[in-house]
């Protein structure tokens, strides 16, 4: 197959991608990635970016020619809904020894050849209670939803503040001073109360609590409430939503209270069951922990340890000195580090039973606004030969694994905090920063702590839903 070499040769490949791509999304509702990363919706830039990736994997990048050649068969076998990575599909005919692509893509994608139409999955509503950080974060990956699940941003319910509430509102949608702006376009209708973003029509309600919303009046029925207000935590309070019409189940985006289910999508998903009514995605650094911590105690077992967390300032902090309920949180967030409590190690065993006194955790907050870092400090079963061993096999776990949508890896010498803006993933591993000494494991986790929780958060909601999409080969 042709290797291009030439910048302008890999562009008009990639522009050449880019129907086909779109083609198979939109008629078949087939998700083509490489290595896990989506070509949906992607620039030209980003379709090259993503075949540069596959030298981590592969030793060598992948050809955007090879994936050419797969994608404009892939548009002529009338697929049924799927995620296909295009770059497993590669590799393996590659290795095949085969001269005849369609019939080893027939070979290996048989279950949804010529199914086309069927499996979509069933379309679920989902409300937002409360808008804030992750809230909006939550709005914009449900608006661009690429994997073809049928989650349906409905609407929002906030509390109306004085002025221009929802224009208001829009722009704070619109423009991030993190995330930065919307991928898209944004209309407001002030006279109907509705945002209309990429096409998604999303009714605002303005209530002061779940009893004066009935959602049936605005056609939303049997619908998942994400609750990002973080005013309840227990299932008592939560249980406020479920007294709404329209509602079947609730999600907190805080870890929960008492025997509230805390889900950790990865790691204990598979504990979310049909009658389920009210269920906690857990903290944004228990997702970060937890599906490392998981891995790590099934290949070396873990007999105690320490979590330190640097994390980046919230809301909850001040922006100068000013009186605060919290001890040391009224100090200036933007000038110190703060030391503060943290219930995030606590919290893994809520998800991972097994590490149930195991752990302990502080929290340090710093002066950036996002991405946070777990300092794991562990003493293991069994010792490792090296960093370097330990670092392969979260290398693999990352590309290999039913985990490598929670971890990531990354071994460049320059990485720093804002490299990590706008991962997808709950955490991601510092190769080069692992120290082992025997049986003890320093471990380095970044995490953004906003967007890769909010995907998280998606996640938990895709299960609650039962959405699955077959991923092949």
């Amino acid at each position: 197959m042709l290797v291009s070499t030439t910048w302008s040769d890999r562009e008009a490949l990639a522009e050449a991608l880019v129907p086909l791509v779109g083609r198979l999304h939109r008629e078949n509702k087939v998700v083509t990635t490489v290595f896990g990363r989506s070509l949906v919706h992607k620039s030209v830039t980003e379709i090259i970016k993503a075949h540069r990736f596959t030298r981590r994997i592969l030793g060598e990048e992948l050809p955007l020619k090879d994936t050419l050649d797969i994608v404009e068969t892939l548009t002529k076998l009338k697929l049924g809904t799927c995620n296909i990575d295009v770059a497993k599909l590669a590799q393996g005919y590659k290795e095949s020894g085969s001269n005849d692509l369609e019939a080893y893509l027939r070979e290996q994608l048989a279950s949804v050849v010529d199914h086309q139409g069927e499996n979509e999955p069933e379309s679920q509503d989902v409300v937002l209670y409360g808008f804030g950080r992750i809230g909006r974060l939550l709005a914009r990956i449900l608006i661009n939803r690429n994997d073809g699940t049928g989650l349906n941003l409905r609407a929002v319910v906030v509390r109306k503040k004085p002025g221009n509430d929802l224009v208001k509102r829009a722009s704070l949608l619109r423009r991030d001073s993190v995330h930065g702006s919307f991928d898209g376009t944004i209309t407001v209708d002030e006279e109907k109360n509705v945002i209309t973003a990429n096409g998604v029509d999303i009714q605002f309600i303005y209530a002061g609590s779940p009893a004066e919303v009935d959602y049936t009046e605005y056609g939303i029925d049997n619908a998942l409430v994400v609750d990002n207000t973080g005013a309840w935590r227990d299932e008592e309070g939560l249980s406020q939503h479920l007294q709404s019409k329209g509602v079947a189940k609730v999600l907190l985006t805080a870890p929960g209270k008492g025997d509230l289910k805390n889900i950790v999508c990865g790691v204990n998903d598979k504990d979310i069951l049909p009658e389920d009514k009210i269920l906690s995605a857990a903290s944004c650094t228990t997702n970060a922990i937890t599906p490392v911590v998981k891995v790590l105690n099934d290949q070396y077992g873990i007999k105690q340890g320490h979590v330190e967390t640097v994390h980046s300032y919230t809301n909850d902090q001040n922006l100068i000195d000013n009186w605060h309920k919290g001890d040391r949180r009224g100090r200036s967030a933007a000038l110190n580090m703060v030391i503060t409590e943290t219930g995030a190690a606590k919290a893994v065993a809520k998800a991972l039973p097994e590490m149930k006194g195991k752990l302990t955790g502080n929290a340090i907050r710093v002066p950036t606004p996002d991405v946070s870092m777990a300092i794991l400090n562990l003493q293991l079963d069994k010792a490792p030969e090296s960093a370097d061993e330990v670092n392969e096999f979260l290398k693999d776990i990352s590309m290999n694994s039913a985990m490598r949508k929670q971890i990531d890896y990354v071994d460049s010498p320059d990485v720093v905090s804002t490299d990590l803006v706008g991962s997808r993933r709950a955490g991601v591993v510092d190769g080069l920063a692992t120290i082992v000494n025997n049986n003890s494991l320093v471990l380095y986790v970044w995490y953004d702590n906003e967007f890769g929780y909010s995907c998280q958060v998606v996640r938990v909601l895709a299960r609650m839903a039962d959405i699955a999409m077959p991923q092949l080969p």
